[in-house]
């Protein structure tokens, strides 16, 4: 029989046990800082039907959309985010859930992009939404979990930069461009990828006058501290309610931000983001690491209000971000900021004599118990190669008992990385190793 060649498809990827131990920990992250805000947890399938998804998100995602007829002769496609399964969810289970109604969410999702570094057709995203709110408190909490997000993962010093959608679309109103308001948002986003040369060449070949584009350009351009740009900015929206509504939310969210003590190095007053997608309607925010900007945003998201009007009459405004996994892994992997293990096994628990294997089972499963992860060495092979096997897995601490051990109520506790090794009575075993191995993390 021929053999089939072992293969993955393009831009989709397999995970060794050293890389799913960092995603696993980032994701259990991300869990106890959404529900320390108070956000519950769903899920929805992955499957939806295509009309679900389709125009949602903007001309590039309905390309990007893994689309197919099934068995049933239905349109599917495979979700291309968590946001918009979320509007049709609420939509969907409104009279259940009550609003304001706060999710969290991490699932897959898949988009048939062209592959790059820190970029892949299946990801998974952390998503977490408030619902069923206009309240510009939403948006402030909004920036505050991303922020508790971003430190609580120990990335390094980032920025999360915030702008609104309101601020941009009064300009355009003023400019006379709010037909072509899609068309300007898309361009402006590519900005920080293909400079302002090329963003200019693409508005003007959507009937918007070089005049126009240029003013749209020295508008995203703008630099200074949060407060000195919505003084500027002020100005130039001045008579438009739209732009104004934007300032006010922007100005409170920075006075809060200042109340509560986020640091004013982390936060950002950024103009040029407009988030590509078209449901954003309000704040829009995206968050970049001070040591590796060029992979990206890490953790971005926004204000959608219009996003669940096509699947109900019943007003559905939101706020939310996404925390982009597999980019920030990549990124922190380049940055060798990923602790390397190939296992979660706290402690090894040699086997002396097998003779004595019920020994090693017996004092593993205590220390299980007492919240430690610990594994049993199952192979009868000398203490040399039991002392490898910990040491090419990454398990810090390794127990021993011999004859004398046995006789005294003792267990040898042997650091690895440093030698050190130590008897400690059986009783005091699990104490010890529990601040042992808090130590070592």
């Amino acid at each position: 029989m021929s053999k089939i060649k072992p293969q993955t498809l393009k831009g989709f990827r397999d995970f060794l046990p050293e890389t799913m131990l960092a995603r696993e920990h980032l994701m259990q992250t991300a869990r106890d800082v959404y529900r320390s805000f108070g956000f519950a947890p769903i899920d929805t399938p992955a499957l939806e039907y295509t009309e679900i998804l389709l125009g949602k998100g903007g001309e590039e995602s309905d390309k990007q959309m893994f689309r197919f007829t099934d068995q049933g002769n239905r349109d599917v496609s495979m979700r291309f985010d968590l946001t918009v399964p979320f509007a049709r969810f609420a939509a969907q289970h409104l009279n259940e859930l009550g609003t304001p109604f706060k999710r969290y969410h991490l699932g897959t999702v898949w988009r048939a992009e062209k592959p790059q570094k820190g970029r892949y057709r299946e990801f998974v995203q952390c998503d977490f939404d408030t619902i069923g709110t206009k309240s510009n408190a939403a948006d402030i909490e909004t920036l505050m979990v991303i922020h508790e997000l971003m430190d609580r993962i120990g990335c390094g010093e980032f920025q999360i930069r915030v702008n609104n959608r309101k601020v941009l679309n009064g300009l355009l109103q003023k400019l006379e461009l709010t037909e072509q308001s899609v068309s300007v948002l898309r361009a402006l986003d590519k900005l920080p990828k293909i400079g302002r040369d090329a963003v200019l060449a693409e508005m003007e070949g959507q009937s918007i006058s070089s005049t126009q584009a240029i003013q749209v350009l020295d508008f995203a351009e703008l630099t200074g501290t949060p407060a000195e740009l919505l003084t500027q900015v002020e100005q130039m929206v001045s008579g438009n309610e739209t732009g104004e509504t934007g300032i006010a939310q922007l100005r409170e969210l920075f006075e809060v931000a200042n109340s509560v003590g986020l640091p004013e190095s982390r936060l950002n007053l950024d103009l040029s983001i407009a988030r590509g997608l078209d449901y954003y309607t309000g704040t829009i925010y995206e968050t970049f690491l001070d040591e590796l900007p060029g992979i990206g945003s890490v953790c971005s998201g926004g204000r959608y209000d219009n996003l669940a009007e096509l699947f109900t009459s019943q007003p559905l405004p939101g706020v939310g971000a996404s925390l982009g996994l597999d980019r920030l892994l990549a990124a922190m992997e380049e940055l060798g900021k990923l602790k390397p293990s190939s296992t979660p096994s706290q402690i090894l628990v040699t086997v002396f004599d097998p003779a004595w294997t019920a020994d090693s089972f017996r004092i593993a499963q205590q220390l299980r118990h007492s919240g430690l992860a610990v594994e049993v060495y199952t192979d009868h092979k000398k203490m040399g190669k039991q002392f490898q096997y910990a040491d090419k897995k990454g398990i810090p601490v390794v127990l021993i008992a011999g004859e004398d051990e046995r006789s005294a109520g003792t267990w040898q506790v042997k650091e690895l990385s440093s030698g050190d090794q130590t008897p400690i009575l059986e009783a005091d075993l699990a104490d010890h190793l529990l601040e042992m191995v808090g130590k070592t993390d």
